[in-house]
């Protein structure tokens, strides 16, 4: 699959359901080779879909041949990471003048796996946040998306873990000068 095949667009509403479908079955099988059993079923609570991203306008879904691929967005919002469902969530805005845009909720479909679509997406939302003036972007990495993050040129700025869904999965904060 040559990175022209993929096509990308702005989420809507009615992708909510097949993104969630997409984000369990990454969930489920892309952070095997770095969580156990209870973390994963920790990282189900902790991550997911934030509706605010889509209601934004700032998440985008990838599709090869109308089949999705994978999903993520930026935020001009406080909330650093997690879906609907995660406590903390803070929907103040950030000044682009001294904050960092944020990169949320990123996940790749595991049959599309190296293929460019976390890439695609990455860039999508860089491009995104440079346009609304933020010179720096920050997120939340999974062991299993630290390779991409790093190979994009991304930097570790700290490491935490959290457990707020039962069992402590590892956080890596990362950031990038855009």
């Amino acid at each position: 699959m040559a990175n022209g095949d993929l096509r990308h667009r702005i989420a809507r509403r009615e992708d909510l359901a097949a993104i969630t479908v997409l984000m369990d079955a990454a969930i489920a099988e892309l952070q095997k080779p770095f969580l156990d059993d209870a973390q994963i079923r920790s990282s189900r609570s902790i991550m997911g879909l934030d509706t605010q991203l889509v209601d934004d306008g700032t998440y985008f879904v990838v599709e090869h041949d109308g089949v999705l691929a994978g999903c993520g967005g930026w935020s001009r919002r406080a909330t650093m990471y997690g879906g609907d469902q995660s406590p903390g969530r803070n929907a103040a805005l950030l000044d682009p003048a001294k904050d960092a845009a944020r990169v949320r909720a990123m996940y790749t479909h595991p049959a599309f796996v190296r293929r460019g679509v976390g890439r695609l997406i990455l860039s999508l939302c860089e491009n995104a946040a440079m346009t609304e003036g933020f010179a720096r972007v920050e997120l939340a990495a999974t062991m299993a998306g630290e390779p991409l993050y790093r190979a994009c040129g991304y930097h570790p700025a700290g490491k935490f873990f959290e457990d707020r869904g039962g069992a402590p999965v590892p956080i890596l904060m990362m950031s990038k000068t855009l």
